[in-house]
Order: C-alpha cells, then structure tokens, then sequence
C-alpha cells in the first residue's frame, strides 16, 4: 500500500468520527486492511432497547460512511466503495478503496467544512422560513444517495406532533429509562454520550422534542413556542432491508452537512421511529409511498459556537491498523 493512500484513508476515518449517531453512541469501528478502509459495526454500541433490530445502529454506520466519503472527495480523491451490509446481524458493513484522482466539487468541499460546525441543534429555531432554495437543495441531497426527503405540509403537522408526543411511551419503560440513563450521563472522559448542555428542558413547542433530561440534569431553559419557520422531513425510502438503512444513513449525512453549509441549524428526531405507533404515523404522512428512517427539523437558529461539540470517542480506540493487536 502507497503511504499516499494509507494518509488518505487515515484522514477519511478520522472525519468520519465526526458523523452524528443515535444518542451519540457511535456503534462504528474503522479497520485499515493494506489498501482497504473497512468499517465495522461495534455491537456493544447497540441500543437493545431503542433499537432491538440495529435499524438505528446502520443508520448511524452509515452516516459516518457518507462522512468518510466525504473527506476523501473533498481531498481530490474518489472512493470505491463496497457496501457489505445483508443482513442485519452483519458486522463488516463497508469497503473503502482509494479510487482515482479528482476535482473535488464546490459542494463535496462545503460539506466538508460543515463536518466540525453540525451540531444537534435542540433549541427552538426562529420564525423566519426556511427557504424553497434550501429545501430544494436538501431534497437533492438525499435523492443523490438514492433516499427521498418528504417535507411535511402544515396540514400534517399535528400528526407529526402526535407522534413525537407519542414516543413518549418509551419513558414509561424502566428498561428504556435505565437506557436513557446510561447515554445520557456518560463522564466526560468516555468521548461519547448525549452532553448535558446541549440538553433542553421540556416546553410546549410545535413538535415535541425527546426527553432527555434526567436527574441529576436539569437541560437548558428555553423559551415555549418557537419553531414556527422550521421545516420539518421524513427521510425515506423504498426499503426496509439493512442495505436500505445502511443507505439511509448516508442520507441522513448529505442532507445534514447540506443544511449546515447552507447555514441551517439541524436536529434529527429519531424517537419516532422508535416505537411501532409514532412510526406508523409518520409512515401514515408518506402515504404509501416508502418507509420512515427518521425526522429532521431545520430552520434558522441561533449560532452554533454557543451549542457545545459532542464528546468523540478517541481515534486509537476506533480506527485500527489490521496488524494492531485487537
């Protein structure tokens, strides 16, 4: 292997680590194998409460697949990729050859920067829209990871707000709670976990936002309302099998990076999904036209330097050398 290469898929693990996951869990490993980056699902990273079924787990594999993509194009390289994911027990989900030289795109370079700012914007947007210009682009985004992004009218707002309102049950669950407890109040030194202040208290807002605020956190005051110019997406698509989701997530990262570079601020809602009523609700705001892999609101927030960075779990411990001791 050229140490050309070696450098290029080093850096393209490295950002990878940036990817958003399901509550920050990051269920993903990086294994550099001669010329190939492999990456691997970490199933000690898996919610088996929230996500029994590992749907949310490739999602999150995926999104730091499209991010490790990403890095590659942005330094003038196209990547081959292989993906691996079949089923979903597979833990090899993704090869990443170094393809030929190339000129990077304005966008693939925008995204690239808009790895370190993305942040998970909890706080209510403001009242201003977002523009058709951006919602367009968004919705190109995901059509070019062969995903769709349904944005939901006005009048099916308060189906969507059921539904947030509905996933609620999950914090009737103790299993669930203990879950919650465990990603929620991480030590700052484990590089991973939800950040306590990038928590908000529970308000009345347009579409309830996850609660996440347990003892000893109390989250950040906010302001009830709010909202009102944010627009709110179903990524979808017409499959349900693991390469699906795998894909999915890949979306989820184009259409996320996409927002930022447009100066958008973001929050995935994936509670939703989590429980079979919400989820056929918001499959239900599709009608027929594919399955729900989750919920995104963006709008026009406050800056994101305020928001703090997610913890990212250290780099030794994810990206291994294939010939590095296990």
């Amino acid at each position: 292997m050229s140490k050309i290469h070696h450098d290029v898929l080093t850096a393209a693990a490295q950002d990878a680590l940036r990817a958003p996951s399901v509550l920050n869990t990051q269920p993903w490993r990086w294994r550099i194998d001669a010329d190939v980056l492999e990456l691997h699902a970490d199933r000690d990273r898996q919610l088996p409460v929230a996500d029994p079924g590992g749907r949310l787990l490739l999602l999150s594999c995926g999104a730091t697949l499209h991010h490790a993509r990403i890095a590659m194009a942005a330094a003038g390289w196209s990547a081959q990729v292989r993906r691996m994911a079949d089923t979903f027990t597979d833990d090899l989900l993704a090869r990443i050859l170094v393809g030929a030289p190339k000129q990077s795109s304005a966008d693939e370079r925008a995204m690239h920067q808009a790895i370190d700012r993305r942040r998970t914007d909890r706080r209510p947007f403001g009242d201003e829209p977002v523009p058709p210009e951006a919602v367009q682009k968004l919705v190109a985004a995901a059509e070019a990871e062969q995903t769709k992004l349904h944005r939901v009218p006005i009048g099916q707002m308060p189906i969507l707000a059921i539904a947030a309102a509905a996933g609620d049950a999950e914090m009737s669950d103790p299993q669930y709670r203990g879950e919650l407890m465990r990603w929620a109040n991480r030590p700052s030194w484990s590089g991973d976990s939800v950040p306590a202040d990038t928590i908000v208290r529970r308000v009345p807002r347009r579409v309830p936002v996850r609660e996440l605020t347990m003892p000893p956190q109390e989250g950040m005051t906010v302001q009830p309302g709010g909202d009102r110019g944010a627009a709110y997406f179903v990524l979808f698509g017409d499959g349900d099998d693991a390469p699906d989701w795998l894909r999915a997530g890949e979306a989820l990262s184009a259409v996320l990076l996409t927002a930022v570079a447009l100066g958008l601020s973001v929050a995935p809602i994936s509670d939703v999904i989590e429980v079979a009523h919400p989820r056929e609700l918001v499959r239900g705001l599709l009608a027929g036209r594919g399955h729900p892999y989750i919920v995104l609101r963006c709008g026009l927030g406050g800056p994101t330097e305020d928001l703090a960075t997610a913890p990212r779990r250290d780099p030794a411990e994810v990206i291994r050398e294939r010939s590095d001791p296990q």
